[in-house]
């Protein structure tokens, strides 16, 4: 038996991909083992190393950074998939005059370096709109470009003869869009869309260029504390605390695609087309 684009390996190709696998597992293992012997030798993992993160003030402070990232970041999403979901309707539209611009303005936020849009925006509008407003239109504009493209595939992978069919009923384009492309889509598009919910978490970060007071800029005024001056210790927590909420949305992910496959999302509900 063999699958579409290569044959299914053999014993021996098997074997080698054990050997393979194994010796990679060591080389990794042997790496993080050198690395954590490092940091031991620099007395990294010494109490007074960590004592920043015994303070009530410090983790307050943490606490508030990070809610103000996750604010951010959620912010963000949500106009961005309407931003998305908008000029993605506006790519797929049959009026030149409509599809164009709409491509056009896609095209240049997805070509644009997200850093520079922030500061592009707070440079221009810094004195109107806050800095948490400022960073969150230039997430919103990035990753609104991108879920566009994400939803026009989306709806694009969907097979043809769907919406001949629904044509033939009488249906027109916004309703085969909305009843009949969509709810088939959105199941395949929703491992990219979480995908990019991540970034966009990530790139919060970015927030830094025009000081938004967010976790990574309270992690920064930790370490130039002449008592946590320690870059290493304030990495690691700031790295764990994104690993963990990157690792909850990938799951949460996973948890939402089963729930929609299990209630047959993929499948189009006739209930709907026959009443109209």
């Amino acid at each position: 038996m063999s699958s579409v684009l290569f044959d299914i390996p053999g014993p021996r190709a098997q074997a080698r991909y054990r050997i393979v696998g194994g010796v990679s597992t060591l080389v990794l293992a042997a790496l993080i083992g050198w690395v954590l012997w490092i940091l031991y030798q620099n007395d990294q993992f010494s109490q007074n190393k960590w004592q920043p993160f015994t303070d009530p003030d410090v983790l307050l402070n943490l606490g508030e950074g990070l809610l103000l990232t996750l604010r951010a970041a959620a912010v963000a999403i949500l106009l961005a998939m309407a931003f998305g979901a908008v000029f993605a309707s506006g790519r797929l539209s049959n009026r030149p005059w409509l599809r164009w611009p709409a491509a056009l303005i896609v095209e240049f936020f997805r070509a644009v370096p997200l850093i520079l849009l922030i500061l592009f925006i707070f440079l221009l509008a810094g004195g109107t709109l806050s800095r948490f407003w400022c960073l969150v239109l230039g997430l919103m504009l990035y990753n609104g470009a991108v879920l566009a493209e994400i939803f026009r595939a989306g709806v694009n992978a969907v097979p043809r003869g769907q919406s001949e069919a629904a044509y033939a009923i009488g249906m027109r384009k916004g309703q085969i869009l909305r009843i009949i492309l969509a709810p088939q889509a959105v199941t395949a598009m929703l491992p990219a869309i979480i995908s990019q919910c991540v970034v966009a978490l990530k790139d919060t970060t970015l927030g830094i260029i025009i000081a938004s007071e967010d976790v990574i800029f309270t992690g920064r005024l930790i370490y130039n504390d002449f008592r946590y001056n320690n870059a290493i210790i304030v990495g690691t927590m700031l790295a764990i605390v994104f690993i963990t909420i990157n690792y909850s949305l990938s799951k949460l992910a996973q948890y939402v695609e089963r729930r929609l496959a299990s209630r047959g999302e993929r499948a189009v509900d006739l209930t709907k087309i026959a009443s109209i």
